[in-house]
């Protein structure tokens, strides 16, 4: 069993360096899914939804304004709300590691050159599923997709698979984040981190 930890919750001078040292923890603590993510998107009136991503790495034009990318399907219902509302939040949860990481910002397209660079690092079967699926829209039966399925393999027997125009990524670039750690009797540790006026500045917030 993990330790309670004790003393100051200690962030770096970029946040996100500190995000990637608690996913290289995850990591090597075994834990299932890492990476996994709660993505909460909005439609242009403000209604709400989420769902879990993986998450795929930083990048950006930038080291001050790297953001974290996940992949998904453009015509799917997080990408139309992302494209009417491009501000989205993200949220790390580590239940045995007592960890817990919130992440806000704006959305952008990651461009096409990274989206193909991505895809083909992908398992073919994964390629294969990514042209397959016409990703958040009724479909008749289970039979309907692994004929779209079969009609993809044979489509690409052979040769390198090309990301489909229908597919990418999208990168969150980061105005807020939040680390969290468990301390005993709730008084958890809690730092806030805002992006502002070229730099991050780093605050306590009462558990």
């Amino acid at each position: 069993m993990l330790k309670m930890r004790e003393g100051e919750l200690v962030v770096a001078g970029d946040p996100l360096e500190t995000l990637l040292a608690w996913l290289d923890e995850a990591k090597v603590a075994g834990l299932p899914e890492p990476t996994a993510m709660t993505l909460a998107t909005a439609t242009r009136d403000g209604f709400p939804s989420a769902r879990i991503v993986l998450f795929k790495g930083l990048s950006g034009s930038s080291m001050e304004r790297r953001g974290l990318e996940f992949y998904t399907n453009y015509e799917s219902r997080k990408s139309k709300q992302l494209e009417d509302n491009p501000q989205a939040a993200l949220v790390f949860h580590w239940t045995t590691m007592r960890r817990q990481v919130r992440i806000e910002g704006r959305v952008e397209k990651v461009t096409p050159e990274e989206s193909n660079q991505y895809f083909q690092s992908r398992a073919r079967e994964s390629q294969i599923g990514a042209w397959s699926s016409p990703q958040s829209k009724p479909i008749g039966s289970r039979e309907e997709l692994e004929s779209l399925v079969r009609a993809n393999q044979a489509k690409f027997a052979s040769g390198l698979i090309p990301c489909p125009q229908f597919w990418g990524g999208w990168r969150l670039v980061p105005e807020r984040i939040e680390f969290w750690e468990e301390r005993p009797h709730r008084l958890h540790e809690r730092k806030e981190c805002r992006f502002a006026n070229g730099a991050w500045h780093v605050q306590r917030l009462a558990p």
